[in-house]
């Protein structure tokens, strides 16, 4: 029995099973209480959770992820500890992996993969604008949902983009994916990832991976020194500008790759939009420098450290280790010997890359020169290479392209570093973001769409490209149309094609159907309700059920209308609804008071009994004495009244009584 099963964590999280197991954690299927919905919980296994500097540096970083908020990422919604329980609770996703999506489906066709890879790299773009690089891309750490849509998971092994890479050594990532600078144990950044989702996207294309090997350490060989297969010598289906795309972002060179994930995600777009596009660079660019790689100093103790995880899993920190327990097994002699070449070879390249700097060191010790870094902001590539300041003393290098309001496009708009700042000794460098200009989008065509389906369209357009637009489908831009049905767009302004910039309002146009014709309401005050209708049917086409007719009381004759809920003479349209009040031929009744005299025979009290029309009104015993006694009668029109004394009419006191 698992001993976290079962367990309430800060009072709020109760663990209901095992979901996941990897090298550096357990993950669970948690309820929290407090919000009364599922999550996931991934809880450090305890040999980690005992080192105090990992389990600071831990939750520093895992702090700094759970800021990230984007639809193609796992929210992370809470880090905490519990006692000596260190745990990350994050959005629990009904799906599968990439990996086990690929193994279900195979060799995925290129719009898949295109589809795929985007959704990765938008996830990735918004983590590293806050500074987080994932450093372990690969098909097991992206999820499927069961709407094609995807999300990026696991930043295990991510770090803050400008902190010490304290777990170089002990977390690679997964050997078939890391870049080269991981596998040298060089400082990684953006770019890193961007090799590894190349990774991803080339085994989507291809159905396999461009490194293969025996062991961590010969794959690891491979990803410095080796070219992979171009992926249309496998599937030739693949279009070549795809094709160019996936071996840019596996450029093994820094500044043959895309220098951000943005870059390659312009690419895929512009991809998606002409599969024929011509981009700026061939297949021949991308492969590295033949010169460089004699003297291409290797760190040897990142290869080390992949080797150490496959002959003692237990005591490594990757989360990968768990995948390369095989490798445990006693190798062949042959296998033996290879190992022993390569270990002698990369030792010997590290002892060449040392002796090589001390010699040319000591030849001379005259001191560097100081250099101001010039303003290159507002300039082009080519005006900057230009300048006499530039020219033999520092290398200008394009990082990144970013849309700018202020600069225009190919305009030079941030560097590193700064103007001013000066910089002492040879082969010094400028790295330099590119203005793209105004950031723009295309108008698309949302026109005879059903006006909702158009305003999401819409506001997708805003949100994929940045644009913040403001779509106005407001009452005032509802008009008839003949050709358009009824709550459709009509047209659009600006229309489609037109260019949009950011903050730009469109105004949606709404059908509100045909027009119909229009005419005057006759009055039909006076008329017979019943002929009234039938004209309605068949001469003024107006609606009236008989729930839009109430009976009224007047002294006009029963049946004749007496008002009517549209005036005459007002404009309608065809199928308008009219109510009517209709005459019962009763008139309104009144209220009038007569006085009945009392009989003073000496009797002491009588019974009075009063009728109007013969339908008695007042009955009632009274005191003599009174004299009289009032009695108020309603009626309509004149009516005859009778007055009765204990029960025996009194003629004297009969009248016709007008109650008008």
């Amino acid at each position: 029995m698992d001993q976290y099963i079962g367990k309430m964590l800060d009072n709020r999280y109760e663990i209901l099973e095992r979901i996941g197991t990897g090298g550096m954690a357990v993950v669970y299927k948690a309820k929290c209480h407090r919000l009364n919905r599922l999550v996931a919980i991934k809880i450090l296994k305890s040999d980690l959770a005992q080192n105090e500097d990992f389990r600071r540096r831990f939750n520093a970083e895992s702090q700094a992820v759970a800021q990230l908020s984007h639809p193609n990422i796992v929210s992370v919604y809470d880090v905490s500890r519990g006692g000596d329980i260190e745990y990350i609770v994050m959005e629990l996703i009904d799906g599968i992996t990439l990996k086990q999506y690929m193994e279900k489906r195979g060799q995925l066709n290129w719009r898949e993969s295109l589809h795929f890879i985007t959704q990765i790299m938008r996830g990735l773009s918004h983590a590293h604008s806050r500074g987080i690089i994932h450093r372990d891309i690969k098909p097991q750490n992206v999820m499927v949902l069961r709407d094609g849509s995807v999300k990026v998971a696991d930043f295990g092994i991510a770090c803050l983009e400008n902190s010490a890479q304290t777990l170089t050594q002990e977390a690679l990532g997964s050997v078939h994916y890391i870049s080269p600078e991981q596998a040298r144990g060089d400082r990684t950044d953006a770019r890193s990832d961007v090799y590894s989702a190349g990774v991803v996207l080339y085994e989507m294309l291809t159905g396999r991976l461009p490194f293969e090997g025996d062991s961590a350490v010969s794959v690891a060989i491979q990803h410095l020194s080796s070219i992979p297969l171009a992926p249309r010598e496998i599937n030739p289906d693949i279009p070549p500008q795809l094709e160019l795309i996936c071996m840019k972002a596996m450029a093994p060179e820094l500044d043959k790759r895309y220098p951000s994930a943005d870059a390659m995600i312009a690419d895929l777009e512009a991809f998606r939009k002409n599969p024929g596009v011509s981009l700026d660079f061939e297949l021949e660019d991308l492969r590295p420098t033949e010169e460089d790689e004699p003297t291409r100093p290797l760190r040897t103790g990142s290869v080390h450290a992949a080797m150490e995880a496959n002959h003692t899993a237990h005591r490594s920190h990757s989360r990968e280790a768990e995948r390369y327990q095989d490798y445990d097994e006693p190798s062949p002699p042959n296998r033996k010997r290879t190992a022993v070449i390569v270990g002698a070879v990369v030792v010997a390249l590290v002892l060449v890359a040392v002796l090589f700097k001390v010699i040319f060191s000591s030849f001379g010790t005259s001191t560097p020169d100081d250099y101001e870094v010039p303003n290159l902001l507002g300039k082009t590539m080519e005006q900057a290479l230009a300048m006499p300041e530039i020219d033999g003393i520092f290398t200008v290098t394009e990082t990144a392209t970013e849309y700018s309001d202020e600069y225009d496009e190919g305009e030079i708009m941030r560097q590193t570093p700064s103007a001013g700042e000066v910089r002492r000794g040879d082969n010094l460098k400028i790295e330099v973001t590119i203005s793209l200009g105004e950031n723009t989008g295309e108008m698309i065509d949302v026109v005879n769409q059903e006006a909702q389906a158009a305003i999401l369209a819409l506001k997708t357009l805003s949100r994929e490209n940045n644009l913040d637009l403001i779509i106005d489908a407001s009452v005032e831009y509802q008009e008839f149309s003949d050709e358009i049905s009824d709550g459709y767009v009509i047209r659009t302004d600006p229309a489609e094609g037109a260019t949009l910039k950011k903050g730009d309002t469109i105004k949606v146009y709404v059908s509100k159907g045909p027009e119909l014709e229009r005419f005057p309401v006759p009055p039909f005050v006076g008329q017979n309700i019943d002929k009234v209708r039938e004209q309605l049917k068949t001469t003024w086409k107006l609606t009236c059920t008989d729930a839009d007719i109430e009976t009224v009381d007047s002294d006009r004759p029963a049946g004749e209308i007496v008002w009517q809920s549209i005036e005459s003479g007002t404009e309608v349209t065809e199928g308008s609804t009219i109510k009517f009040k209709v005459s019962s031929g009763l008139a309104p009744s009144q209220t009038r008071t007569i006085s009945v005299v009392l009989p003073q025979d000496g009797r002491e009290s009588v019974d009075v009994w009063v009728t109007v029309d013969g339908e008695e009104q007042y009955n009632n015993r009274v005191s003599c004495s009174q004299g009289s006694v009032s009695v108020s009668l309603t009626g309509y029109g004149t009516q005859h009244v009778q007055v009765y004394i204990d029960g025996e009419e009194d003629p004297a006191q009969a009248q016709d009584l007008q109650f008008d």
